[in-house]
């Protein structure tokens, strides 16, 4: 009695040891799903698969194909590889015809498991043999292998998972004169388990190709947009991508500094990613702002300039028929009083005086609109005042009235037009400039439609206040320093730096990086920029990242 109950607490310990070991199995697996799920990288999420699936199974090597399906014709990739024995050996990737004769086409063709204790004495009756060129190359054994199948949640194998040698203990080194004594088969438990993990690693492999695939048709639709924005207004082509790459640039500086205000501030990848894409899609709300706006050069459009020189050349043409007339009229009148006289030569010489001093007139009424109407060409040149000639001569044209061929008296130039001349800076009045400004709420407001994930939320705030100025002066909030995101701060000064340099904006000279960063150190010292910021700017010359040609 006394020897069945020993061997019955015998059984039971073994029981209990072996029901310890497989909570442990589980409880590692539920760790490693956990782990699967919050890798990014597709390369790290191959490696984690198969560097976790050989720690539970103690196999001293292993192997993961993904299953390539993109020209039509189904081929297995060799995406990963890893040998505890022989680590120096380093693996390429390569594509292999799926076929049953190697034992990951075979199991990529039939979804079945293979549970193999000798690779190298297989039954005859198999389609499948082990390719044996490693173990001949790198003088190596293969012996127990489990080669398993990744399936996603539709059953669909999506990749093939083999391990190799599963070792007695972790820390042998496997050889092929040692092969037989440190390694052994892999148990059913195992392979149920591992089959477990490679169908949560499927699932983890086509979460990461679908964060991919959306990744990238979110950056085809940014790329379509710039394209968008770019083809309303040409004067700004290569503005975005610039701006990108000079806030991601100065972010990345920020990242390094280790005083000061800036040291608390730090940006991860998909942060640095959401200041590239806020950059990028900055200026998308000007696909609101009319397109008599965005491509103004000058105070007036060609298409007013066009309609005022008509009337000046209706007010010339006027000039010369009532002189005409008038000369007519005083012939007619002198011949109906005194039919034998003949008027001198001087007499009709006045006529024709007249009518030269005010087409000349007309004429530098001409020239000073088209002189007026030029904008300031650099930022830091202030509004010239007209002299008093040209202020008598402007004063004139906003009086000067012609009669138009319907007979009436109208303003050559009209009152929105002296509006739009009177502008002592740039080429927009306030009104026109309000509705440029609203190109920032526009993007707000169309970015917030968007469904972002969570590590991208913060864009259109970005966007929205890209705009402000430290002091309060900025818009469209009139936000103070504290309220203004520190990646709206870095957006803002990329954006002024290029506006300031970029050599393809018609209405204005292109300035020098130096003078750049001498502008934005005079923004910063009257509060409208961050002057740590500009300071870091300067220091780590983050404007060259333009001569790299790359966002």
């Amino acid at each position: 009695m006394v020897p069945n109950t020993q061997l019955a607490l015998a059984q039971n310990q073994e029981l209990l040891l072996a029901s310890t070991e497989q909570v442990e199995l589980v409880e590692q697996l539920l760790a490693i799903g956990t782990a699967l799920s919050n890798s990014h990288s597709l390369e790290k999420l191959l490696e984690l698969i198969l560097s976790k699936s050989r720690e539970i199974t103690c196999s001293d090597a292993g192997s993961l194909y993904l299953i390539d399906r993109n020209d039509g014709i189904a081929k297995l990739l060799f995406k990963a590889a890893q040998n505890d024995s022989i680590p120096q050996v380093t693996f390429r990737e390569f594509a292999m015809p799926i076929t049953h004769n190697s034992l990951s086409g075979y199991v990529a063709l039939t979804g079945e498991s293979l549970n193999l204790p000798d690779a190298y004495n297989l039954p005859p009756e198999v389609p499948y043999q082990l390719d044996t060129n490693f173990d001949r190359d790198f003088s190596y054994k293969t012996r127990s292998v489990l080669v398993l199948p990744m399936q996603n949640q539709q059953g669909e194998v999506i990749g093939v998972l083999q391990l190799i040698n599963r070792k007695v203990k972790p820390d042998t080194v496997v050889n092929p004169e040692n092969v037989k004594h440190v390694t052994q088969s892999y148990s059913d438990w195992e392979a149920r388990i591992v089959r477990s993990l490679a169908s949560m690693a499927a699932i983890s492999i086509e979460r990461n190709h679908l964060q991919e695939s959306i990744e990238n048709l979110f950056e085809g639709f940014v790329t379509a947009s710039i394209q968008l924005i770019e083809k309303r207004d040409p004067t700004t082509y290569g503005h975005s991508e610039r701006v990108a790459a000079l806030s991601v640039g100065l972010s990345i500086e920020v990242n390094s500094v280790t005083s000061g205000p800036l040291e608390s501030v730090y940006f991860s990848a998909r942060q640095l990613q959401e200041i590239r894409y806020a950059a990028l899609l900055h200026d998308f709300g000007e696909v609101g702002v009319p397109e008599a706006l965005l491509h103004r050069l000058k105070k007036l459009s060609p298409e007013q300039l066009e309609i005022v020189r008509q009337r000046f050349a209706v007010a010339g043409r006027t000039l010369e028929l009532d002189t005409a007339q008038a000369k007519f009229q005083y012939l007619q009148n002198l011949s109906q009083q005194q039919r034998s006289f003949a008027p001198t030569r001087k007499e009709l010489v006045e006529f024709d005086t007249y009518l030269l001093e005010a087409m000349e007139n007309l004429d530098r009424l001409w020239e000073l609109l088209l002189k007026i109407n030029e904008p300031e060409s650099s930022i830091t040149r202030e509004f010239q005042a007209l002299s008093d000639e040209e202020l008598a001569l402007w004063t004139e044209l906003s009086q000067y009235q012609y009669r138009d061929i319907d007979g009436k008296l109208k303003y050559l130039v009209t009152t929105q037009e002296m509006a739009q001349l009177m502008v002592p800076r740039g080429n927009l009045t306030p009104e026109e400039r309000l509705a440029i400004e609203a190109h920032v709420t526009y993007s707000y407001h169309f970015l917030k439609q968007i469904p972002w994930t969570n590590d991208l939320k913060n864009i259109p705030s970005i966007v929205l206040s890209h705009h402000e100025k430290l002091d309060g002066t900025g818009y469209p909030q009139r936000l103070k320093q504290e309220q203004i995101p520190i990646a709206s701060q870095i957006l803002a000064l990329a954006d002024i730096y290029d506006a300031l340099t970029a050599g393809d904006r018609p209405y204005k000279d292109k300035v020098s990086a130096e003078s750049a960063v001498k502008i934005l150190k005079t923004a910063a010292s009257k509060n409208k920029l961050n002057p740590h910021l500009v300071d870091l700017f300067e220091q780590r010359q983050v404007y060259t990242v333009l001569e790299q040609g790359s966002v």
